[in-house]
């Protein structure tokens, strides 16, 4: 069947959707994947829902261009801005958006204080606030909105004084409060992980859900007989910013150095 070979849209509104990517690849190796950044707009953290919204439909028409199988939205805050009106526009077309590890980790939590680190879009959210409500009764929940971070990832920067400086004084009031989980609540953040490890004692979990994303998309396809049997095709890259950024930056976050093209306004 043609469809199984056709391609996955993944998109971010960066480089944070790689940590994604590359947990859907390593699931998933037959699939043939397409990445957009959407770095001309990035962050979304602070933009408004109904831009974010605006932009996802440009993307999502771009990828079904393409012939895209399905789409993943690699993203907190365009998932909770726009997951909902893609999937009322493309009823029978799968996608699979992110949301932050509340459920998982208030099942890890052992002092009963979970933190989160994300944008204040997702914080400020209305699906962050039901997620709490659903799985959050019996723990608490400490939020820190990290402006600046997304900045840094895009710009190349994991681990100078300014971004050990800027993440240290978004972490010491998660771990002042008793916090022994934190969630990663946004794509960006996993590539932080290693500086991260060094800032908080071994006994605290860190939680992202790029893994649990490609397990869902798994499951999405295979109960539409969509999974391809390969061999996948190369990654394709496409940027609405400067490509030669994106270009220059797949190697340290993507392991290569593949060709980036520019997205068609």
């Amino acid at each position: 069947m043609a469809e199984r070979a056709a391609p996955i849209g993944v998109m971010d509104s960066g480089v944070g959707g790689l940590s994604v990517l590359a947990e859907i690849q390593r699931l998933l190796p037959s699939e043939s994947l397409l990445y957009v950044a959407d770095s001309g707009h990035v962050p979304y953290g602070e933009k408004s829902p109904d831009y974010i919204r605006q932009r996802l439909r440009h993307i999502a028409g771009f990828f079904r261009e393409q012939g895209a199988k399905a789409m993943v939205l690699a993203c907190n805050t365009a998932t909770v801005a726009a997951v909902a009106d893609l999937r009322e526009r493309y009823p029978h077309w799968p996608l699979v958006g992110m949301e932050p590890a509340v459920k998982p980790a208030a099942a890890a939590t052992r002092s009963g204080v979970v933190g989160v680190l994300a944008t204040t879009g997702t914080l400020q959210s209305a699906k962050f606030a039901a997620l709490l409500d659903r799985f959050a009764n019996d723990v608490q929940v400490v939020t820190q909105p990290c402006p600046g971070l997304v900045e840094c990832i895009e710009g190349g920067d994991l681990d100078s004084p300014a971004v050990r400086q800027l993440l240290a004084g978004y972490v010491q009031p998660l771990l002042a409060a008793g916090c022994d989980t934190l969630i990663l609540g946004c794509t960006h953040y996993p590539f932080l992980r290693p500086l991260l490890a060094g800032m908080v004692p071994a006994q605290v979990a860190i939680i992202d859900t790029g893994a649990a994303v490609a397990r869902q998309l798994q499951r999405l396809l295979d109960a539409r007989d969509l999974l391809a049997a390969g061999p996948a095709q190369d990654t394709r890259f496409w940027s609405s910013g400067e490509p030669e950024r994106l270009h220059a930056i797949l190697p340290l976050l993507w392991n290569r150095a593949d060709s980036v093209q520019r997205l068609p306004m």
